[in-house]
């Protein structure tokens, strides 16, 4: 006969149930889902082998998190070795469990068939209903206090991640930076139309919407630009002939007047344009910065927008990493790839990646080689971002080099360095890095240790 027992993990701890008369049971699983919710018929069927209560808070969190990676735990791996049947035994025995990762560690550990089908799932929801009463001691208030703090901190450890490498920052940086980019546009081009009833002449001499901003914003009422306005024009747009011009066509613009409320209303505006413009600065600034510490090699590669652009696409580093260089290609091209699947035309050959310079610089019969080639390192930087522990820009830079090498040898012949070789000089000069990191730390500690031997003689 063969033996069930069910593992249960609740928020105050581990217990193992006996299931009688199992192979029946398997037979008759309507009947088990409708007893289920009847506590008296479920009795019969389910009995308490044993029950270890978490330690502490600390404890319960620490077992949760394995169980939730599928690893066997030591405390939980010492419960069940205590609770189920000698080794000789077990060959007989089968353990219910809710995650098949779980069983397959536990079933590898302990040598014990593991199950997770059939009767399993439903014996499972049976005590977790009635877990409470099948535990002497523990009421339903307990429960539900110990779940609700499990919850909060479970969530809490799960959302906690190092301050300096969350790539959210990036995903929303991204998109304000696209957003402000749009507005600013749009905004600059309405105080175009705006201002050009007053003074036309000056879109042709200052074409750059930033700097055409800037000048409306000092300029106001045409009629007031004298010859003493040179200098701060000049300092506007860096040029002193265009200055000049905007002086000379003032005298002689086609324009009408406006009343002075038009002016400070144009003048306001501006104003606020400007100071997006500005903003829209500071946030690629912060983006770039972001970028490398989050994720340097990626950077260095292809630069912190471009970088960027693919995090965000992907939802995170972390699944950018997990992509395959094929995938990475073609990222942001998924409505070309599938209208191209439905049509039976060619497949597109890059996506976010044609905004890199690599393919703006490789013959129009070597871009779709590139950017392949290029796709291939992207994600190679990902992963070590990543995954590694020391951040550095090491590999970043000998992988550029590599798409440098790549591009040359498409251009002239040259056949560039394997990858194999390049990868050992990256892991020499990082690991000399990681040492010149090391040392001047280490001298700080021996100046210190001196310095507090020095005090304690003294005292």
């Amino acid at each position: 006969m063969s033996k069930l027992y069910i593992l249960f993990e609740h928020a105050a701890g581990f217990a193992l149930f006996r299931v009688a008369e199992f192979e029946e049971l398997a037979a008759f699983l309507p009947q088990v889902e409708e007893s289920v919710t009847d506590l008296q018929k479920f009795n019969s069927v389910v009995s308490l082998i044993g029950f270890q209560p978490f330690k502490s808070a600390v404890s319960a969190l620490e077992n949760i998190n394995a169980v939730s990676e599928g690893i066997l735990s030591e405390e939980l791996n010492l419960f069940l070795e205590g609770s189920l049947p000698k080794k000789k035994k077990r060959s007989k025995c089968t353990l219910g469990v809710l995650d098949p990762k779980l069983g397959a560690a536990v079933s590898e550990a302990l040598e014990i068939p593991c199950s997770h089908i059939g009767a399993v799932p439903e014996l499972i929801r049976g005590i977790k209903f009635h877990f409470h009463a099948l535990i002497k001691g523990l009421t339903l208030k307990a429960c539900s206090v110990a779940q609700l703090g499990l919850g909060h901190s479970y969530s809490r450890a799960r959302v906690k991640f190092n301050v300096h490498r969350v790539d959210n920052m990036i995903i929303q940086s991204i998109a304000l930076l696209d957003q402000l980019d749009k507005d600013v546009n749009t905004f600059s081009m309405r105080i175009r139309e705006w201002y050009s009833y007053h003074f036309p002449e000056l879109v042709a001499i200052v074409p750059d919407n930033h700097l055409y901003t800037k000048c409306a914003e000092y300029v106001k009422d045409r009629k007031s630009l004298t010859e003493e306005s040179l200098e701060p024009l000049t300092e506007i747009l860096g040029d002193s002939e265009k200055a000049q011009a905007i002086i000379d066509a003032s005298k002689m613009s086609m324009g009408m007047d406006i009343s002075p409320v038009d002016l400070i209303n144009i003048q306001m505006f501006a104003g606020r344009v400007v100071s997006l413009s500005n903003y829209r600065k500071q946030i690629s600034e912060y983006l770039h910065t972001k970028m490398n510490s989050v994720a340097p090699n990626l950077t260095t590669l292809i630069g912190d927008q471009v970088g960027a652009r693919l995090i965000s696409k992907a939802g995170s580093l972390t699944n950018l990493a997990k992509y395959p260089a094929s995938t990475l290609q073609i990222l942001g091209a998924e409505k070309a790839l599938f209208r191209a699947l439905k049509t039976r035309s060619n497949t597109p050959k890059y996506g976010l990646l044609y905004h890199s310079t690599f393919i703006g610089r490789a013959g129009l019969k070597n871009k779709g080689r590139i950017s392949r080639y290029l796709a291939n390192k992207c994600s190679i930087a990902s992963r070590i971002d990543c995954f590694s522990e020391n951040q550095t820009t090491v590999f970043g830079e000998k992988l550029r080099q590599q798409v440098e090498d790549r591009l040359k040898f498409y251009e002239t012949g040259d056949i560039p360095m394997k990858n194999i070789e390049v990868m050992k000089l990256a892991m020499e000069e990082a690991g000399q890095q990681a040492l010149e990191e090391e040392t001047p730390k280490k001298k700080k500690k021996k100046k210190k240790d001196k310095k507090q031997e020095v005090e304690a003689m003294e005292e």
